[in-house]
């Protein structure tokens, strides 16, 4: 498998190549050259596969010869071995539980997956390749995670001060050793920008070995297929998916890079009625859709702080899947915006009559999927709960009048002393610390 830059003035990269570099020369984001199609024993038969199994056969075509098959179903194993539980929550709508990982966020996935792929490559070489990354909440803690130790690999964090939870805070400040966390004074797209400049500084780039740890990073958005292939295989068994009628699945949205995940393997064979782009008040996606006119805009501080994105990255490779036929998107994808307002009310209502808590990022996939089953009676979907409600207490907590419990290795994290740099939302200072690293 061979991946081309989207801007399209790059040589090509193998899946190796695309890791390391993570994003290509020409500022463009690596996008496979063809998509395989799925072997059709695995979804006709997937009952009968197991997770490791599964997520496999997902992704060998991707990852082609760079990695040997047994090293591969290692990765493959470490990286599904946590519970993604397909939960009822009332006669139209699943929740698929992505939080049961070590982070408690659907991004431990692709975490996992990257940093073992890329300690796999970067053994024997003779200097530390820099993992850079910017997070507007959860991939920061998953990349720290992942990460954590990892010999021969240093991490830098950006993060928005004052703009992530203190629990997600915690979790990307508290670890130390290779783990480095700048807060920086603007917003996610701030940190975004500084990131993007610095790995198209040639004269840096000549110094030190950088890589990105966003979901422009092929080795971390490719292996989010995974769970949406467990989930079906759990539909399939539930009492709404019993005849083979595929759901409609409702994908909280910021950098796109979770739902492009699974529009990709939707194109590759995966049983999809419908996907719900699920955004906050920042709507330029559902703004395109509406007008055909993509439009970025500075981003929005809301209480859904890890969707909080005004010029998503990913999108760019949704773009890419369809030929940039709008034509064809539309039949696959539509949006929709969510105010906090709406966002609260959704969290109170569904407890209060489903006994179910959502955290603010899962209300918003949850309302804009009710929203579009009410238009399309006779459909039934699933929402991806992207993140435990712990990890945002202090917004979830209020609306519902009473603690949200605190798993033993968050309050464990909880009192550890946090350990950040806070930094202007200047390229140039980003630049200097990464000197002073070396």
């Amino acid at each position: 498998m061979k991946y081309y830059s989207t801007n399209h003035n790059s040589p090509n990269a193998d899946f190796k190549e695309a890791t390391i570099k993570g994003q290509a020369p020409d500022k463009g984001l690596y996008f496979p050259q063809s998509i395989p199609a799925l072997p059709a024993d695995l979804i006709k038969n997937i009952n009968q596969h197991s997770k490791e199994e599964i997520a496999y056969q997902v992704i060998a075509p991707y990852v082609g010869d760079t990695i040997p098959e047994n090293e591969l179903r290692r990765i493959v194993s470490e990286t599904v071995n946590f519970d993604i539980p397909l939960v009822n929550i009332n006669d139209g709508i699943y929740s698929l539980e992505l939080y049961h990982g070590p982070t408690l966020a659907f991004k431990d996935t692709g975490a996992r997956f990257m940093s073992r792929c890329l300690g796999y490559f970067v053994k024997g070489q003779d200097r530390k390749v820099t993992v850079l990354v910017a997070t507007s909440g959860d991939t920061g803690g998953a990349v720290a995670n992942g990460f954590y130790d990892v010999d021969g690999v240093d991490v830098v964090i950006l993060y928005p001060s004052g703009k992530v939870s203190s629990v997600q805070e915690k979790q990307l400040t508290t670890l130390g050793k290779n783990i480095h966390a700048l807060e920086v004074n603007g917003t996610f797209d701030d940190c975004q920008q500084m990131v993007k400049q610095v790995f198209t500084d040639e004269e840096i780039n000549k110094q030190i070995f950088l890589t990105s740890a966003n979901s422009i990073n092929v080795a971390r958005w490719l292996p989010q297929q995974f769970y949406y292939f467990f989930a079906y295989q759990q539909w399939l068994n539930s009492p709404l998916g019993h005849g083979g009628n595929p759901p409609v699945i409702s994908v909280p949205s910021g950098n796109f890079g979770n739902i492009c995940a699974g529009i990709l393997a939707h194109v590759s064979g995966l049983p999809v009625q419908h996907f719900i782009a699920a955004c906050n008040a920042n709507d330029v996606v559902p703004a395109f859709m509406k007008t055909q006119q993509y439009e970025p805009k500075k981003a929005i501080a809301t209480i859904s702080n890890a969707m909080d994105v005004g010029n998503p990255s990913n999108f760019v490779r949704i773009l890419e899947i369809f030929d940039n036929q709008f034509v064809n998107l539309q039949k696959v994808l539509s949006s929709d915006s969510i105010t906090d307002d709406e966002t609260r009310d959704t969290i109170k209502s569904v407890y209060q009559k489903n006994s179910y808590l959502l955290d603010p990022h899962g209300a918003v996939g949850y309302l804009a999927l009710q929203r579009y089953l009410k238009e399309h009676p006779g459909q039934n979907g699933i929402v991806l709960e992207t993140a435990h409600p712990v990890k945002f207490y202090d917004v979830v907590e209020p609306v519902i009048n009473q603690s949200v419990p605190v798993p033993a290795s968050v309050q464990q994290q909880m009192s550890a002393q946090k350990k950040s740099i806070k930094i202007e939302a200047d390229s140039n200072l980003l630049k200097d610390f990464l000197y002073s690293m070396q």
